[in-house]
Formats: C-alpha cells, structure tokens, sequence
C-alpha cells in the first residue's frame, strides 16, 4: 500500500530528514585519510542522538542475517552499501558512501552520499559526477501523474550514457512511518510505468552505480553488498515529496 501523507506527517518527515541532512555533512566533513569507519559511525550516533532522535538502522532486520549493529553505513570503493563500521582506516584515493538513516516523533528520514578520501583517481571522480547527476535526473521526473519508472528510466539512462551501469538488485522507496515503505524505486524501468505518483508521497531515490558490472553479491557478513568484480561504486540518495509542482528535497538543511 502506498501512504500519502498529511500536512503533519510531512512536518514531521521534514524534521527526521533534516537531522539526516546535518549528520551526513558533519560526518562527510570528518572523512579523511587515517581515520576509522567506526569514528565515523560515533560522530553520527552522537548528532542524532542530541537531536533527541534515533538512528533508523541500528538494530535493523533482515531476513537471513542478524541486526545491524552500527547507526550509519560506511561501504568504500567496491562496497556498494550496507558496509558495517568497524576498525578499517580509511586511505587516500578511496571513495567512501555513507548513508544515513533517522526516526524522530514516530517517521522516518533517509539520504546517502559519496565521498572522496583525499584525492581521488579522475575515473573515481567521474563516477561520483555521474551517480549524483543522476540522482537529480531521477528527482526531476518526480512529479505528479508522472510514473515511478519514470524516475527508474532517467536515472538508468543517464547512468548507461555515461559509461556505467545500475545496480538492479536494490532499489529505492516510500519513507514514512515505515523506514521502507512501497512503492518501490528501481534505478532502471520503462518509461510510462509503475505505480502513478500523487501529491503526498515521499520516496527515497537512491542511484547505486558501479564501474563495471551492475551485478552484486553479499559478502560473509551477512550485510555489505560488494561489486562482483571488485570495482568501485557510488551511492546517492535524497527523501524527496511529491507535490503539485517541483518535487520538494526533504533531506537538506
């Protein structure tokens, strides 16, 4: 079921989504070289929690797998999300995806970015470019009567256009009083299909683009999702309302 939310519920949408805003910055502002995933994860814990809100993926479940047990996803270079933090440091050339999820007054905020631990090789540039483009691609064709695939279709045609592909094995989604919620938001369709967007729904657009291949596997944790050939990959991610006009970005500050 698709849930169209009130003016309150909005509201409240907007104050989860603005914490996620705030902590991606503080926590993309700390990434450098030398410095540990799990430091990352404490400086974002540390934010939500004195916003008097809670971290939406601590503690989440998944089918075949424990609880994830971080407040944030750090996945790097080949990691295309999920990454758990942990000990690992973080070096120069890398490329770092963080995604950040919050729950305050009972809904729920998401985003996620990339970002480059010092300097970065132009092929690793080129694909932060072209993952975050699209995501802006995708937010365009939200609009109302337009379909969810059209949001699927510009994001993958712009992603293949640029030389890269699309990860088909995870998508976006509805956000609200559910982390995640329907509809579901491919990043590749056809244009013209999917369920019909209305004024109201808030969705979660999240391009994840590899170098190379667009298949993925899980690795032994149970949890972070790796390229199958080893290459990096690139996640962007916005909360956006569907509205009468322009689609509104939820997750700024």
């Amino acid at each position: 079921m698709i849930y169209i939310k009130t003016k309150k519920e909005i509201d409240y949408i907007r104050e989860s989504c603005r914490i996620v805003a705030e902590t991606l910055k503080l926590v993309a502002n700390n990434v450098q070289p030398g410095v540990t995933t799990i430091e990352l994860d404490r400086i974002a814990e540390e934010y939500i929690f004195s916003n008097n809100a809670k971290a939406a993926f601590k503690g989440y479940s998944q089918a075949g797998s424990y609880d994830y047990p971080a407040s944030i996803c750090v996945s790097i270079d080949d990691e295309v999300v999920h990454g758990i933090p942990g000990e690992r440091v973080l070096k120069e050339g890398e490329i770092v995806s963080i995604d950040v999820g919050v729950l305050k007054n009972g809904y729920f905020g998401d985003a996620a970015l990339s970002v480059a631990v010092g300097k970065i090789s132009s092929d690793k540039e080129k694909l932060l470019e072209v993952t975050e483009k699209s995501l802006y691609e995708g937010i365009k064709e939200a609009k109302v009567n337009n379909r969810v695939h059209d949001i699927s279709f510009a994001v993958q045609n712009y992603v293949e256009a640029n030389g890269f592909s699309v990860v088909k094995d995870l998508c976006g989604h509805g956000v609200g009083k559910y982390l995640h919620e329907e509809p579901a938001v491919p990043n590749y369709g056809v244009r013209g299909t999917g369920p019909k967007l209305k004024k109201g729904m808030t969705i979660a657009i999240e391009p994840m683009v590899n170098t190379g291949t667009y298949k993925v596997k899980t690795a032994k944790d149970g949890w972070t999702v790796l390229t199958q050939d080893g290459l990096p990959s690139a996640h962007f991610e916005h909360t956006i309302l569907v509205s009468n006009g322009s689609p509104e970005i939820l997750t700024v500050c």
